[in-house]
């Protein structure tokens, strides 16, 4: 089997690296020219991965450029794996893989289906989440489901912690289905579409505290956006301050939020000119 990679953040590069860790190889590395996107979350470069395992890398300005039609049918790729990417593949990309497309949503598909999956679980209240291998298709998040990797939620997980989890998660998939993959018998079962939610996408401004927000809401919302998010935030003369961290315990030492039932207490600030 000759296998294509298409990423541009740690989750996706954790997993190339995990592959080669167990022997495994890839045939094509695809990402993002240098200049797209450098503002992301997570945002890596695969040069060094590349020539250290002398791989070729292809960097495009989106995924669905006619380059990335005619590279993958140049290296007769039999299955391509699209992994932390923002641009949604077209039909014609999916069908050029002699096998399919290997996309990966960070949820237990079809719940959540959508975007900032880390900081939904976590804004939600929900007690677990997941990773989710499947096979793309012409919708969005709605392909045969291939393996999946259920992740507890505790009451206190942060952005921070559950994006670990995440990414551990990515690596245990795909070192899970790599056999499976080479010797040609992955194969999945379809999703319930009864079952299925949406997730919005997020901006940064959505992270603004405001004191109608209950003590409950506000420390989700800090848990949700900390690092590697842009984080939780008051405007207080004409600054940001930004929330990384704090607790709902009034009594604790550090900067007062008000809110609609008391005071939450951030832990670790950090002010910036609004």
């Amino acid at each position: 089997m000759k296998i294509a990679f298409c990423t541009c953040v740690q989750i996706g590069l954790s997993c190339i690296e995990s592959i080669y860790e167990i022997g495994g190889h890839f045939d094509l590395l695809i990402s993002l020219h240098d200049h797209k996107a450098i503002n992301k979350s997570g945002r890596i470069y695969l040069d060094e991965i590349a020539q250290k395992h002398d791989v070729p890398l292809l960097k495009i300005n989106h995924i669905n450029d006619s380059e990335v039609v005619q590279s993958l049918k140049d290296h007769k790729i039999d299955w391509l794996f699209i992994i932390g990417w923002s641009q949604i593949a077209s039909v014609e990309i999916i069908n050029v893989p002699l096998c399919g497309v290997i996309g990966a949503h960070p949820t237990l598909l079809p719940q959540g289906r959508g975007r900032a999956a880390v900081p939904w679980a976590i804004l939600k209240g929900l007690d677990k989440t997941g990773v989710t291998f499947f096979k793309m298709d012409e919708g969005v998040d709605t392909g045969e489901i291939l393996a999946q990797y259920e992740i507890p939620i505790s009451p206190n997980e942060t952005a921070t912690q559950l994006y670990l989890k995440v990414n551990n998660a990515h690596i245990s998939l795909i070192q899970s289905v790599w056999a499976a993959i080479n010797q040609g018998t992955l194969v999945g079962c379809p999703q319930n579409e009864s079952d299925a939610t949406y997730w919005d996408g997020r901006n940064p401004e959505d992270g603004y505290i405001t004191p109608e927000m209950t003590l409950e809401e506000v420390d989700r919302l800090v848990r949700a956006t900390t690092h590697p998010y842009p984080g939780a935030f008051v405007i207080k003369d004409g600054k940001k301050c930004i929330i990384w961290s704090g607790t709902k315990d009034s009594t604790s030492e550090g900067f007062p939020v008000k809110c609609y039932n008391g005071i939450y207490m951030g832990t670790e600030v950090e002010w910036v000119s609004s």
